[in-house]
Order: structure tokens, then sequence, then C-alpha cells
């Protein structure tokens, strides 16, 4: 190796030495992603709220949920008396709650329970809105700054003003006979309703359409967290049940790669450099021998049996035999892969289900009342046995 070569080697290696230094010398830009979660300290997370629930309620249990409304309810609930054995506050914060049907449904029936319910969100579950007779309207023309107030007098010095993370959705439609107006919002003149609590059975609904008050960015302002307290006062000072979209998202917990997929630059290098791994075994694992002759396998005679005896069964016209046949093996299905207690086809058991097949809640119910009603049909006929066959045969494909 001359002179010339190991000169541009070492000039090289300062380069690549100096961009590192000032890569790593920059200021680590604010991260404004709004990620609604209680481990983040970002300005959009609510690490804040979260750590501060055991002051805002001091004589509650802080309880985080760890699966879903449905599993953690449902597991309380006693059958016996139509009742649940836990009281307290269900709390969610997010820019979209996303809460599945069966989940929504099982949080209304705690909540008539005389239990509370409060959601922070731009956008409600379609579930909650039908049940409480509500509507929402958003104006995308936005820009600018709102200023937000509680219609409680005690409360009027506490109005704010916000700039940051806003959006122009607001309550266009309310069950005025269940409903109590507590907050508005005023963007240029329009002044409109943001906030409400929604009389449910025996229990309360609080919806807060402006999710971005209990975040990070608003609690750290001394003008702003008398606010987001003020909306919180509403909730009891009972058990606390937190809930949030990330308790189903992984954790870089103590992974030997946390570091690496922590910064975007070594995390992307570290993707292509799988990926690249990936394509270079696929192209040279091509065969290197003589193609294998491929033996045509015996035909299976399996399915022209099962085909003569359904022709056979078909031609009798002996339809409340196949229905019944039809049901005990769907059943059967039920009982082997969900683990269901099938003697009872009631809507508990339609809602146990739908969680665990996946199927729709709405397709799983239309499934189970076909087959109750066929059950008790004394006399059933062969458009009766197609749609019990294209209904099944439809949850299956589901």
């Amino acid at each position: 190796m001359n002179k010339t070569v190991k000169i541009y080697i070492v000039l090289l290696l300062l380069l690549f030495a100096g961009t590192i230094a000032i890569e790593f010398s920059k200021p680590k830009p604010v991260n404004w992603t709004r990620t609604f979660n209680e481990r983040h300290k970002i300005p959009y997370g609510t690490f804040v709220l979260y750590n501060e629930l055991p002051v805002l309620f001091p004589n509650s249990e802080i309880k985080a949920l760890s699966i879903s409304p449905y599993e953690y309810f449902n597991a309380h609930y006693n059958p016996e008396n139509a009742s649940y054995n836990i009281s307290g506050s269900y709390l969610y914060i997010d820019d979209f709650a996303e809460i599945d049907e069966v989940s929504a449904q099982e949080l209304l029936d705690f909540t008539a329970s005389g239990n509370t319910l409060f959601i922070a969100a731009n956008y409600i579950p379609q579930p909650f809105m039908d049940s409480l007779y509500i509507e929402t309207k958003n104006d995308f023309d936005f820009t600018g700054k709102a200023t937000l107030s509680l219609a409680n007098t005690a409360f009027i010095k506490d109005s704010i003003t916000i700039e940051k993370g806003l959006s122009n959705i607001y309550f266009s439609k309310l069950d005025t006979t269940k409903t109590t107006v507590l907050g508005y919002q005023k963007l240029k003149l329009e002044k409109r309703i943001n906030f409400v609590k929604i009389n449910h059975g025996s229990g309360s609904v609080y919806l807060h359409l402006q999710p971005v008050v209990f975040t990070n960015y608003s609690l750290l302002k001394s003008d702003f967290n008398r606010y987001s307290s003020n909306c919180l006062s509403y909730v009891p000072n009972s058990d606390i049940y937190y809930d949030s979209r990330n308790k189903t998202k992984t954790e870089l917990g103590n992974s030997p790669l946390r570091f690496i997929l922590s910064q975007p630059a070594l995390k992307w290098a570290w993707i292509l450099g799988i990926i690249t791994l990936i394509v270079f075994i696929l192209f040279n694992a091509k065969r290197r021998q003589r193609i294998i002759q491929i033996i045509k396998p015996l035909e299976n005679t399996t399915i022209s049996f099962i085909k003569t005896i359904a022709n056979l069964y078909y031609e009798t016209n002996d339809h409340n035999n196949l229905i019944d046949k039809k049901i005990i093996y769907f059943l059967e299905f039920i009982r082997r892969n969900f683990y269901l207690d099938t003697q009872l086809l009631d809507d508990k058991f339609v809602k146990n289900l739908a969680l665990k097949s996946g199927v729709d809640y709405s397709k799983t119910k239309k499934t189970i009342n076909l087959i109750v009603h066929l059950k008790a049909k004394q006399i059933c006929n062969e458009a009766d046995l197609k749609a019990l066959n294209t209904t099944i045969e439809d949850f299956y494909t589901t």
C-alpha cells in the first residue's frame, strides 16, 4: 500500500468521524406525534395525566387495563343477579377511541349498572353514538385557535385558548331528555358544544371532543391544567379503570436491539439488511439437482362417497333430518374450536362466540337466531335447508 492510498484512507476516516460528530451534536427534534401513550413524555403523550391520576383521585385505585374492556368487565359480571361485582369509572383518552362493538356494548352495560364512563376523543365509536342518540359534525375548513370553556359558572375563570392540536368536531345532535351540556368550544365566532354528560341507566357517560387538553403539552401549562382538572372533577372518586390502545402495542423492553429500533436511521438500515439477506437466501436456494418426477397420488374417493350420501338424503326430502344433522355438526364445531357451552343459545353466548371467532356480531346473531328458529320449527322445507346451509357456510368462510 503506497503513501497516497494511506492518505486517502485517513481522510476518509476523518470525514466519516466528522459526519458522526455532526449528527450527534444536532439537537433532537421535538416529536409531535399524537400517540396519547401513557408512557410517552412527548408533547402529545399522556404520561403526566396518568401519573397525576392518584393525586386527582386520592381515594381511588388506578387500574390499567391490559385486555379489552369486554374481557375485563365480562369476567366480573354475575349473571345470577345481572350485575357486576366491581364498580368505578372507565377512562379512555385518544384521537380515535378504538373500542370494538362488543366491548362498547359491555361498557354501556357496565355504565347502566351505576358506574361512570369518561371518553375524551375526536371521534366517538359509532355504537356509543347510536345507543346514546348523539351525532357529531366536523368542519374541516377550521384553522387557527379556539377557546374552551365549561358551562359551570364556578369554572368560568378557567377557560383556555389552544392553538395546537385542535379539531373542529362538535356535537350536532343530542338527546335533551338525558343530556347535560358541560362545556363549549368557540372557534372563530361560533360557539359549539364539546363536553356533555349523558344519563345511561343508573350511571353516567361523559364525552369530551378535545383530547388534546389531557396531553403533556396542555397539562404542563399552569393556565391549562385547571381546565383539565375541572373536566375530570365530574368523575366520581372511585376506582379508575384506565384504558388505551397502547396496551396491544409491542414495547422494546429489554431487547438487545432496543437502541437500534429507537433510532429511525438505524432501524431502517437493520430492516434493509434483513431484507437483503432474505433475498440472497431465496436466490441461492434454487435446486441444483435433477427435477424429481411428480407422481400423481391416488384419487381420494371420500368426497365422491360424501356426495352420494348427501344426494340420498336430499332426494328423500327429509329436510328436518338434514337440518338437525347440520345444526349438530355446527354446534360441535363451536364446542371443539371455541370451547363454548352450546346448551343455552342466548345473547351472552352470541357475544362470546363473536369475540372468539372474530365474526361480526350481527352476522353471528343472525346465524344463531336462524338455528334457534329451525330447531323449534316442526316441519322444515327446502328453503329452510338452503337458508341454513348458506348461513353456516358464510360463517365458516368469515
